[in-house]
């Protein structure tokens, strides 16, 4: 479906084209959208940052998310988390480990300078896909708490019911392609490569 995450981030960014003439702040959930959001703030003319935000991993699979987690701790947590994690103390101890993560990825990512102010901007945040749409959806709650003008959702790839999700939380959801049949965000790439710290520390540095 995408080359790979400029040809995602090239696409994304013809559709992004009215917002050009408004300075908008581009926001990339790390690691994987950084080179993402960069093409698509540089087509756009606006700024682009970082929002940090963590999975929350499940009991003995890490990978499977069961929720996410925002720098000032808030959390959201999807349906199936009820019927995975039957102690709560294992939640506050994965919360705790995540949070303890970004505060080393915040001093390593930014460490001349705060976040950029989304407050009366218009903000779109960039994913390079969406599985269960945690992350998104701790992104989009805590960005709204700072008072954007507006606040666009933007992805290449994300099932229909994830979309459904994740919509209630933005002014404007943008999504390439919504597959039915959805396995995992690097299906849909035929170069998906991770995205090292050090990549993401150069291109916020550019």
């Amino acid at each position: 479906m995408f080359q790979d995450r400029e040809d995602a981030a090239a696409q994304l960014a013809e559709r992004l084209l009215p917002y050009q003439e408004q300075h908008p702040l581009v926001l990339a959930i790390p690691r994987g959208a950084v080179p993402m959001a960069k093409v698509i703030a540089e087509r756009l003319c606006g700024d682009m940052d970082i929002v940090l935000v963590r999975k929350l991993g499940a009991p003995g699979n890490p990978e499977l998310a069961i929720g996410a987690v925002d720098e000032t701790g808030w959390i959201y947590l999807t349906k199936e988390a009820e019927l995975i994690v039957h102690d709560q103390e294992y939640i506050e101890t994965e919360k705790k480990k995540q949070l303890e993560t970004m505060q080393v990825r915040r001093k390593m990512y930014t460490p001349v300078r705060p976040p950029l102010n989304p407050e009366g901007r218009i903000i779109i945040v960039i994913d390079d896909g969406l599985a269960t749409g945690s992350t998104m959806i701790a992104a989009l709650h805590a960005l709204r708490a700072k008072h954007p003008q507006r606040l666009i959702c933007a992805v290449p790839v994300a099932p229909p019911e994830t979309l459904d999700k994740v919509a209630s939380y933005a002014d404007e959801m943008i999504c390439l392609e919504s597959p039915q049949f959805f396995y995992a965000v690097g299906q849909f790439y035929r170069v998906f490569q991770q995205v090292s710290d050090e990549e993401v520390i150069a291109l916020l540095k550019e």
